[in-house]
């Protein structure tokens, strides 16, 4: 029954152009996410694929190297290995997602603007230091989003809901310790 998968996981059919029944493989769109200022100083990573940490170090390197010596006129794709690079601009921070070279480059580039437009009504005209100090808001901001490298809220109020609910919980859990 493919109403009991859950939604934010896409299937596959293994062999691209094979036809009849095969194994259904689950995929994740978005392999990472990256904040990457112009200084290169990384903001904020969330992996949704398995990858060692040195590897990540080296990927991180990579792309943000690539992204920071673009100029700004150019298009927002890259294609880099087996995948694309797709990285939007805002103010000082670079937002960047990984995505399959099949995946559509747009929809990635939809998901980082709803990842910002979320921020930006969490925190009120979001800025570099809003996710310096409150880095932990911008990932749960993130989780509620994404999930398993899918769109998992497409609903800004939705997302909002959520994380006030978590902030009213963490200051019952405050106001219990006092």
């Amino acid at each position: 029954n493919l109403g009991s998968k859950p939604r934010s996981l896409r299937a596959r059919r293994q062999g691209a152009g094979v036809a009849g029944p095969g194994p259904l493989v689950p995929s994740a769109m978005i392999q990472y996410i990256l904040l990457i200022s112009r200084q290169g100083k990384t903001r904020l990573k969330k992996w949704f694929v398995p990858c060692l940490e040195r590897d990540q170090f080296r990927t991180i390197k990579e792309v943000s190297h690539l992204v920071l010596s673009r100029p700004p006129k150019v298009c927002n794709f890259l294609e880099w290995r087996d995948y694309k690079v797709c990285y939007k601009r805002y103010a000082s921070l670079f937002f960047i997602a990984c995505v399959e070279s099949t995946d559509n480059e747009l929809l990635a580039l939809e998901i980082i603007h709803h990842f910002v437009e979320c921020l930006d009504r969490y925190f009120g005209n979001v800025c570099e230091l809003d996710l310096i100090f409150n880095f932990h808001k911008a990932y749960y901001i993130l989780d509620e989003v994404v999930m398993s490298g899918e769109l998992q809220e497409s609903s800004k109020r939705a997302v909002l809901h959520h994380i006030a609910e978590q902030d009213a919980l963490m200051a019952e859990g405050d106001q219990k310790k006092k």
